[in-house]
């Protein structure tokens, strides 16, 4: 009996094991996750099947847009906030959807303390020079108090939907200064084209939590950054006639520069 006993014991316990192995096997760390591509927002593509509650499967921290482009979104610590183009920061609900979103779950590989930056071309310059290549994707975290803060977000769109082109001459401009807070965003290699934007996207919101935008500009010194090595890169893209029916052959990274930097 005792031999009984002991057999079902170690046959209870590779059990629970390989069930332990594979939970751990189905949530990879080390992915940026993206639903959608840029190309396709730049094209007026602002409806997505993605809910919130789902995006919050991928990932603690992130930036993207809102169906009908209804202003930025910020996710820390895994809550998702809706910067609306009145500056203000909302709470958002399970059931909201995205077009495009990009997020991961965030755990630091590098962590230093910035002493100055006086534009945002210098903090683009400080981030390179931390990055042991540029050839794979990285997930950014800057807290702390900013001396400035310049940021943007844009207004809820109606069908037909214009190119962002268009959009982005009706953003809303926002100014912070010796403001707390957290910028948060990616960097992505140069190759990713039209998928998404090469090189720095960052998005900010206050400490309170209750304003930020799309981030065009700033100026800080002694915050803290933290830097994720994220090696792998998932997308999943809408099964929709509106995404089926879009032109993405250009990739046009002009036209992403454009949209994105002030």
């Amino acid at each position: 009996m005792k031999k009984v006993y002991f057999l079902l014991a170690v046959t209870l316990l590779f059990l629970a094991s390989f069930a332990f192995g594979c939970s751990n096997a189905q949530v990879n760390r080390e992915v940026l996750f993206q639903t959608s591509t840029l190309g396709a927002l730049l094209e007026g593509v602002y409806d997505g099947n993605m809910t919130f509650k789902e995006l919050k499967t991928h990932g603690d921290l992130g930036i993207g847009t809102f169906n009908s482009l209804d202003g930025e979104m910020v996710e820390v610590a895994g809550e998702f906030y809706q910067i609306k183009a009145d500056g203000i920061a909302y709470p958002v609900d399970d059931s909201m959807k995205t077009p495009f979103a990009a997020v991961t779950f965030f755990e630091a590989d590098e962590s230093v303390v910035v002493g100055n930056v006086s534009d945002y071309s210098q903090l683009e310059q400080y981030l390179d020079s931390l990055l042991p290549t540029e050839n794979i994707f990285y997930a950014i975290k800057i807290e702390g108090v900013s001396d400035y803060i310049k940021a943007r977000s844009v207004p809820r769109q109606v069908e037909p939907y214009p190119p962002l082109a268009e959009v982005v001459k009706e953003q809303s401009i926002f100014e912070f200064h010796d403001v707390a807070g957290t910028i948060v965003g990616f960097r992505c290699p140069p190759y990713v084209g039209g998928t998404n934007v090469a090189g720095y996207h960052l998005h900010f919101i206050t400490a309170d939590r209750k304003a930020g935008g799309h981030l065009l500009g700033c100026q800080m010194q002694n915050v803290k950054v933290e830097i994720d090595y994220t090696p792998e890169f998932y997308m999943a893209l809408p099964s929709d006639n509106e995404f089926y029916n879009a032109d993405l052959a250009g990739g046009n990274q002009t036209g992403v520069e454009k949209v994105e930097k002030e």
